[in-house]
């Protein structure tokens, strides 16, 4: 293979030949047709897959029904996915009715799953603790991490499971979604598919490189606002007034579709990480407290700002990112790339949301097999070095190279 190089905006990316010992099988399915091999891949089983990632729609995922022959294909993997806002298989976003398979067989690499269910009174950060707990720090590379996306608090998750892992090992993921409708997100690990569930998959070995990059391409508009009452992830005031009332103002017309409409329009967290922004997008709002609820935290005394953005700005940010990516593998295709981007790019990009999964392509090369799921939240680093945040309306990519 030779080398050859990808132009990105100003930026040149080499991309260098490397050799294949992973083995990557995908599949999809759909209400029309079985389980159907994807990207005209030739048709052959993995029968030592260790891994088995799904990405689909709540109410198909939550009947089990496509996944017994997939089980009974590959009875020794460990099999992880949640429900989505969107699947994503190569260059492909599917949202109705869809299931996305990708079978991982590994050659260097071992890994271990888990899962736990929230428990009643138990904190994200708890939760969070209590998961990385579980899994033995010894050669351990990376955790990738799926979480519902309703019933937890995505910061404290995060900083829970920062908290019980070496420095030295990263971690990414995602938080399932459900639509735009906000009512059940699922997460199914092995035999169990259900709500308030998060798990996750851990590698273990030294031939494994992963890459990451999280970013969005949105722009602030408007007046800034003080956050002057909040409590984790509920806003109550900006600059002593309902915050409800204040973005309902904003919204105008829009206002009337909450919290699904609020996607279109998420708040810039200011100086949240230092002098990094992270974005702040709805999860459901209370009209008899006048709150909202987001994906994390929005601490008092921050400010923040709205947002908005269009399809250029989204799709350059998603290519930027998969640029990014490759600086944990050293400049070298990946065999794997995992994209979560978020429902609000979706209902911004509307028939162009493929738009921004082509642009990663055009950076990975043919040769990688592109996953994932459009998202309620988004976990990773902004880049390599830098700690995991949640995200909201980025693509959050991960990329997997075994050398």
């Amino acid at each position: 293979m030779d080398e050859s190089t990808t132009r990105i905006s100003s930026q040149t990316i080499l991309i260098s030949p490397r050799r294949l010992p992973m083995k990557i099988k995908q599949y999809q399915w759909t209400v029309e047709q079985d389980w159907q091999v994807s990207n005209a891949q030739e048709v052959m089983l993995l029968p030592n897959a260790q891994l088995v990632l799904i990405f689909g729609e709540t109410a198909i995922l939550k009947s089990g029904k496509p996944l017994e022959s997939l089980r009974s294909v590959y009875p020794n993997a460990h099999f992880l996915g949640c429900s989505t806002a969107g699947e994503i298989s190569d260059t492909q976003v599917t949202d109705r009715q869809s299931l996305v398979a990708t079978a991982i067989q590994f050659d260097q690499t071992t890994i271990f799953s888990k899962a736990i269910e929230l428990e009643p009174h138990q904190t994200s950060f708890q939760a969070g603790a209590k998961l990385a707990q579980t899994f033995e720090s010894k050669d351990l590379v990376h955790l990738f991490v799926l979480s519902d996306g309703l019933a937890v608090n995505g910061s404290d998750l995060i900083r829970g499971i920062r908290s019980q892992l070496p420095e030295n090992v990263t971690f990414t993921g995602g938080l399932a979604g459900d639509g735009t409708r906000f009512q059940e997100t699922l997460i199914l690990w092995n035999n169990i598919i259900g709500p308030n569930f998060i798990a996750a998959v851990g590698f273990y070995g030294d031939r494994l490189k992963v890459g990451y990059s999280s970013l969005g391409g949105w722009k602030p508009f408007g007046p800034k606002r003080l956050i002057t009452k909040s409590k984790g992830n509920i806003l109550y005031e900006l600059d002593g007034q309902s915050a409800l009332k204040l973005y309902k103002k904003y919204l105008s017309n829009h206002a009337t579709g909450l919290p699904a409409t609020g996607l279109l329009f998420p708040l810039s967290l200011q100086g949240y990480n230092n002098d990094r922004s992270v974005v702040r997008t709805i999860l459901a709002i209370d009209e008899t407290n006048q709150s909202m609820t987001f994906a994390g935290d929005v601490p008092e005394g921050h400010i923040v700002q709205l947002m908005q953005s269009n399809v250029e700005c989204l799709v350059n940010g998603a290519i930027e990112a998969a640029g990014s990516s490759l600086n944990g593998t050293n400049g070298i295709a990946p065999e794997l790339a995992i994209l979560i981007s978020c429902v609000g790019r979706k209902l911004v990009l509307k028939q162009r949301v493929e738009e921004e999964i082509e642009g990663i392509r055009e950076v990975m090369g043919k040769a990688t097999i592109l996953t994932g799921f459009y998202s309620y939240g988004e976990m990773g680093p902004a880049e390599l070095g830098e700690l995991c945040q949640l995200h909201n309306q980025t693509m959050t990519i991960t990329t997997l190279l075994e050398q």
